[in-house]
Formats: structure tokens, sequence, C-alpha cells
């Protein structure tokens, strides 16, 4: 490792140099506060940036033991760090000028959400910080003297005013870290109390825009049914009163524009912790709840599906079923059963964006279309089974028929956003209004699990020698923002996945599958065996432990392990 010294004269003595000089200075230097990594050093100065990392120990940064104590702390406290730096570095970027991206100092932006992001790591030792640098030249030709500015002015500044324990708001950092435990012990409450959801009074859950994730000014906060209301001793925070939500089959019900989809798009979020004024930071929902909907179209690989669609023209067999072209049914189906096989309690659905063949069949189509000729079993017919069988609850906005009253345990309405238990008077209701409710036999959660195969990689060529061999391909990841990626030749439509929250899950999301598709699936594993071993590195040793190439790239935050099979079950072939 060389010092901060001999760096700055081997930046001097790239000046005016070609670009390419820059490469010269890749290695690790000793300032003052931190350990500077220059890994990655960009082509030209209208390349994509260089990449850098600070390493600064424990010893300097000065955090208290407690924030260091365990993996929730070491993200929380990680995640306030990044936003700081975040900010510093929004202050420092084109500071230093020249030509295409000369004078960038970018760093990942957070969201509402607290994820665990390689861009900032704590571990035993120190925290690492990885960036992005835009190395100045005037033209192709290195400007020395700007980096110098970056790199011994600004950055050490930046580091300095975003790392260190002195030089932080203290009380504001205290908050971030209590409200996380605050969060952690809702989640266990509603694990004992037999709850899968919780929302505060006084949440804000309507958005500012359909974009924005920022909540909404001046909107009317949520109070809960007192028929639904429980108080919570949380360990700072204190009482806390809001809506619990038991396992079973909740409806929730109410006029176009009332508010249905925006507390259950709270729900589906709550599978997150989120940050202070955020006005969804105590909506708690269990963390394996996944939001479930039709996507026509979509890939799906030997699935049993049996359960729900069955007896189809022909014979063909559905206990193993596979499609390049889902229909509504048959995917929402499917979405089913491998949420499933993901380890999912809790299903999040709207009637507006599922299949209505479906989800219900009303007693004159069942007279119209005799039972043995429709090969659909409608969820309506299996939700109480996968409740009191499979412990599986669900939340339902009903929208449009009133079937699904018949078998709820609980009715919400949404009255103007504000939510008021209807149960007693829906289930009276009920009585003068009959619905034939079919049981069906072969209900079934359990499926012969997928065993993934490999593609055929190996193409020819010819060597040096004119010989013609083989060599396998190799897969490029090519990012197409939050809602998928393209690995090899195929495109991967993540759009269904609701509940993915940043770009950067979907760009971990494309490595790891990159990861089992050249190292991992060899016609024996199955997809639970390689999603869980791909997991349990994660937990144990985090997400850069994946990274190749020499150094660890930021822009990558762990992804849940409901969107990890999601995405596995969503790839064709690469």
């Amino acid at each position: 490792m060389q010092t901060s010294s001999q760096l700055r004269e081997a930046l001097k003595a790239t000046d005016r140099k070609s670009y390419p000089a820059y490469k010269s200075l890749k290695g690790e230097y000793r300032f003052k506060e931190y350990i500077l990594s220059i890994d990655h050093v960009q082509g030209d100065p209208f390349a994509s940036p260089s990449h850098l990392t600070a390493r600064i120990p424990h010893e300097t940064a000065g955090f208290p033991e407690n924030y260091l104590s365990d993996r929730l702390h070491r993200t929380t406290l990680a995640d306030f760090l990044l936003r700081r730096f975040y900010g510093a570095t929004g202050r420092m970027s084109f500071q230093a000028k020249g030509s295409g991206k000369s004078g960038l100092v970018s760093v990942s932006r957070c969201g509402q959400e607290i994820l665990e992001r390689t861009a900032c790591e704590v571990t035993d030792k120190e925290i690492l910080v990885r960036f992005h640098v835009g190395f100045p030249a005037r033209g192709r030709t290195i400007d020395a003297p700007e980096l110098d500015k970056i790199l011994f002015d600004l950055l050490p500044r930046g580091i300095h005013d975003s790392f260190l324990y002195a030089s932080l708001d203290k009380e504001a950092l205290k908050k971030h870290i209590e409200l996380r435990e605050d969060q952690a012990f809702i989640r266990q409450v509603l694990s004992e109390k037999s709850l899968i959801a919780f929302v505060a009074d006084g949440s804000i859950l309507p958005r500012a825009s359909g974009v924005s994730p920022l909540p909404m000014k001046d909107a009317l906060p949520f109070e809960s049914p007192a028929s639904m209301r429980i108080t919570l001793q949380l360990p700072h925070k204190g009482p806390l009163s809001g809506m619990a939500i038991p396992k079973g089959v909740t409806l929730i019900a109410g006029g176009g524009y009332h508010g249905k989809s925006t507390l259950l798009a709270a729900l589906q979020s709550g599978v997150y912790n989120h940050i202070r004024s955020d006005g969804r930071e105590y909506v708690i929902t269990d963390d394996t709840a996944v939001k479930l909907r039709a996507e026509e179209g979509r890939f799906v690989k030997d699935v049993d599906i049996s359960m729900f669609i069955d007896n189809l023209p022909g014979g063909r067999d559905t206990r193993r079923f596979s499609t390049q072209d889902a229909s509504g049914s048959t995917s929402q189906a499917a979405g089913i059963m491998e949420s499933l096989e993901a380890g999912s309690q809790v299903f999040l659905m709207d009637e507006d964006t599922s299949a209505a063949n479906f989800m219900v069949r009303d007693s004159f189509m069942q007279r119209v279309i005799a039972t043995e000729k429709e090969p659909i079993t409608p969820y309506l017919e299996r939700v109480r089974e996968l409740y009191e069988k499979a412990g599986i609850s669900t939340i339902l906005v009903a929208g449009s028929s009133g079937a699904f009253f018949h078998v709820a345990d609980r009715i919400i309405q949404m009255d103007a956003y504000r939510p008021v238990d209807i149960t007693e008077k829906v289930k009276a209701l009920c009585k003068d209004y009959p619905v034939e409710i079919l049981h069906r036999d072969n209900f079934h959660t359990s499926q012969t699990p997928r065993v993934m195969t490999r593609p055929a990689e190996e193409k020819s060529r010819r060597n040096y020698y004119g010989d013609t061999v083989s060599q396998p391909e190799r897969l490029k990841i090519r990012i197409q923002g939050k809602n998928g990626f393209s690995l090899g030749h195929n495109d991967v439509d993540l759009s269904a996945l609701e509940q993915l929250a940043d770009s950067e899950q979907t760009a971990a999301l494309a490595f790891l599958l990159k990861e089992a598709f050249e190292k991992m699936i060899d016609g024996k594993r199955t997809l639970p065996d390689i999603v869980r071993r791909l997991y349990d590195r994660i937990e144990k040793e985090g997400l850069s432990v994946f990274c190749s190439g020499g150094y660890v790239s930021a822009g990558y935050a762990v992804p849940r392990l409901q969107e990890l099979y999601g995405c596995f079950n969503r790839c064709r072939r690469p």
C-alpha cells in the first residue's frame, strides 16, 4: 500500500498525458482518516466514471459499539451514512471541470426503504463506501490538477463530514437507529400475536404522485377502526396505536377513489422498513407477503397448477405445466404455486389486476357452463383452504364481486380514505344474498421442485492454429431500469414483481441469475436448492461476495427471497 503523497506524485506525472495514463493510478493509498482504493479507471472522459472505494477503520470512525452489534444495526448505520454521503457528493460533483464526465462524483441514491447495499457496508473492522468519480480531462488529455482537487480537497472533506461520528448529527442518527429497532419490535409482535400487518394511526399512505414515493402533502392521516385497533408499547417511541390485521382472509372494499388500492400498496410496501418522514414507517407487513397479479404472456416452466387448472382439452398435464405465453388465469395460478415454493405466508391481491375468470364464477355461469367443462377452479373456492389447511392468509381488494364476502374473516371498507370495519354488517347481508361455493378435491400446496437445466452454452470458434474448438458463451447483463434486464439474448421482464423497490435490487437479481447459470445450474440442483444457497451466502457474507473482476461495484441492493424466486421463474433461457 502506498501513501497519499505517493499518489499525488504519481498523479502529477500523468498531467497532460493521454487519458489511458490514468490507469497507472490503480491501487490503494493511505490517507489520514481512510484508505482510498482506485479500483477501476474509465477508458476515456466520456465513458462510465471510475470506481473508487474508501475504507474508514472503526477506530477512526468512532461509532458506539451498539451501532455495530449485529446485521440489523450495521445495515441501518450504513443506510444513514450513505444518505449523508449522497448529500456530500451532490455538493462536490462537477466542482472540478473538464470534458465529458469530468468532475462527476456520485454514489447510490437511497429511496424511502432501508436496503442492504454494496455502496456502503459496515463490517467487523471498517466502513466501506463505494462510489464513482469522473476523472477530469481537457478533451482526451489528462487534467491532473482538477483530479487533485477532487482527491485531496473535496473527497477528504466529504468523507470526514459523512463517516466520522464526531462530525454527524448524533441525535438524527440515534433516531434512525431507534426507528429500525421499533420496526423490528413490531415485526416480532406480528409473529407472536398471529398478525400479518399493522398500520399505525397517523400514517400517511397516499403518495405525492404515481411516480413519486414521497408522501402526499395534506393527505388524510390513517385512523384505525376501533374494533381493529391495538396499542403496542415500542422500546423507544412508547405507546403506538393502529390497525392490526389478523391471519385469515381479509377483504378491502369500498367505492372507486376511496383508498382501497392505496391501502394495499402501503401493505405491499410494508415488507420493507421505511425511513422517518415517509409516512409509512409504522406500516409493517409480514415480510414474506407477495403481491400477485395476472401476467398475460409470461413464461411458465414445470409448475404444478393442477389445484387451480386441470382437465384441459386434449388431456394436457397441468401437474408439470410449461408455456411460453401464459393466459391471465394460468399466470396467476402459476404465481400462487411459485409463491408457495418461495415460502410466502401472505398473498396480496387486487381484483383490478387479477384475471376475472380466475377469481370467481358466479352461479349463473356455473349453470350455463357445467363445472366438468370448466378447467379453472376459481380462487374463491380455494382461499379458505389455503388458510385453513396451509396457513396462507389473503388480503384482497374487492371492487366488483361480492362473492368473497362469504369467505372473508374480516371486511374493511375504505370510505374517503378512512377504514371502517363492516364485517358484522356484511355477514348479516350475506344471508340474504347466498352464493354457491363449490368444494373441490385435489387441494395441495406441495409440488415437485423444478430442476434447473443449463441452456446450450457451447459455440464453435477457430483458435490460433485454425482448429475448431468450443467455448462457453459469456452471458452479458444489461439492466433496463427497475422492471427488468437482459441476460445473454434473453429479456427478463420483472414488471409484475411490484414489490421490487429499487433498480439496484434488479441489478443484483441479474447478477445472481448470471452466477447461477454460469456456476450452479447442472441439471441436478432444484430451484429451491439454488435460491437457498445464494441467499444463505448473502446473509452470511453479504452481496459483495459474488462480485468478481478484482473489485466490488457499487450499485447493488439485496432483493427479497420472494423476488429472487420470481426472477428465476420468469427467465426463459439465456
